[in-house]
């Protein structure tokens, strides 16, 4: 039996896969068994932020697990790795957030922040955004997008409401209705459709917190660490939140997450109040501190500040002869969505372009997403936009092709 064979036979199948066996990486670039070449523009969800096997990572990697992977009695135990990763922090954490956990995920990330916020004010009911998405455990999925995420399995975790993102009006409303524990939001929404949360909506969710005693949750897993062009999102809203959840690219590829509070609420947390066996591991602290070294000193941020303007200006060429297929363009940085008229298409798209050489990401809502690591190139994009519109001209030929046999 062949990889996919064997993975088809035995393991739990939980998404549509793509027919495809990816063994290795290189930069912007993976390959499968068969030695095909792909171009990679989903980078792992935005997870593989300096690119695959960056020399980087391989080198934390290995002297790391050269001494030591876990520590004896795990979090209770110091680690001068662990230490070094949280002095790091405090370079470009948004001011006043000094105290940071590290998880395993970012849904554990914002499993944790939820779960802390109601036991620190004392307040159950947590308000979220319509076409959010903050994880799969089951408290992140009942603030996700809707209650229907989490219908299907029971018990409903309860006191989760939800406005429309931008509606001033309903959020207000919200909180004269109920006493709020905190307000849970992605500075741009990622599985959502890469939209960002307007300024103004933005001043005025953190005024409502402010005003009202509750805590203003952040979830920058997929926003921050510079994927937008800033080190976190909130920075371009000038908002600092009480609590604000990090993953994703933190380490490169390397499992890991962390969430960081104000020095106020971390006076709130008791010993005993959270834990996690490999929460702040050696290994994973040593990716993480290598990779945020990384960025710091490289700028990463300008360079995605100035390559997401390239890839911005770039796409419009491509999508505007398209306006059948692409209804809207938006971005933020080196995160791109493309919005079409159906899934039907996404999904068309999807595997058009993956016939093609290039890999992106089918994202619920009729949306394509483009995630291509931060040093993705001038040349790399050039050729990602060449299949690109060769895969839209070749999804419009089928289209037209279907409409002209249906009318026939």
């Amino acid at each position: 039996m062949n990889t996919i064979a064997i993975e088809d036979s035995f393991g739990l199948t939980t998404c549509n896969k793509q027919a495809i066996a990816i063994e290795r990486g290189q930069g912007s670039y993976v390959w499968d068994e068969q030695g095909r070449r792909y171009l990679d523009f989903t980078s792992g969800w935005g997870v593989t932020a300096l690119g695959h096997a960056h020399p980087t990572i391989l080198s934390a990697l290995s002297e790391q697990a050269g001494k030591i992977m876990q520590n004896p009695n795990s979090g209770f135990t110091y680690s001068p790795v662990r230490s070094r990763l949280l002095a790091r922090m405090q370079q470009v954490l948004p001011q006043g957030l000094q105290r940071v956990f590290f998880a395993n995920s970012g849904a554990e990330a914002n499993d944790a922040a939820i779960k802390l916020a109601r036991k620190i004010t004392g307040r159950s009911v947590v308000i979220a955004m319509t076409g959010s998405f903050h994880g799969r455990t089951l408290s992140t999925l009942s603030v996700s997008g809707g209650p229907e995420n989490a219908a299907r399995y029971l018990p409903k975790v309860p006191d989760n409401v939800f406005v429309r993102l931008s509606d001033e009006q309903a959020l207000a409303l919200m909180f004269e209705k109920h006493d709020v524990a905190a307000v849970i939001i992605e500075p741009v929404q990622g599985e959502g459709g890469v939209r960002a949360v307007p300024r103004q909506y933005f001043e005025s969710l953190a005024s409502l917190c402010r005003n009202n005693g509750a805590l203003l949750i952040a979830d920058e897993v997929q926003s921050g660490y510079c994927r937008t062009g800033t080190f976190f999102a909130v920075e371009k809203a000038g908002i600092r939140p009480d609590i604000l959840t990090m993953g994703k690219g933190i380490a490169g590829g390397f499992p890991f997450a962390a969430f960081a509070v104000t020095e106020s609420l971390a006076q709130g947390v008791a010993k005993g109040d959270h834990g996690g066996t490999y929460c702040g591991n050696p290994l994973g602290c040593a990716v993480a501190d290598a990779v945020l070294a990384y960025m710091i000193e490289h700028d990463v941020a300008k360079k995605v500040q100035d390559c997401g303007q390239m890839l911005r200006s770039a796409l419009e060429e491509v999508v505007n002869p398209y306006p059948s297929l692409v209804k809207e363009l938006r971005s933020a940085g080196l995160l791109i969505g493309l919005q079409l008229y159906s899934d039907e298409q996404v999904q068309r798209l999807t595997q058009i372009c993956l016939d093609n050489g290039l890999l992106v990401t089918p994202t619920r809502n009729a949306v394509l997403r483009i995630i291509p690591s931060l040093l993705v190139n001038a040349q790399e994009v050039e050729e990602g936009m060449t299949v690109l519109r060769q895969s839209l001209a070749q999804l419009q030929d089928e289209q037209n092709l279907n409409a002209q046999a249906m009318t026939a």
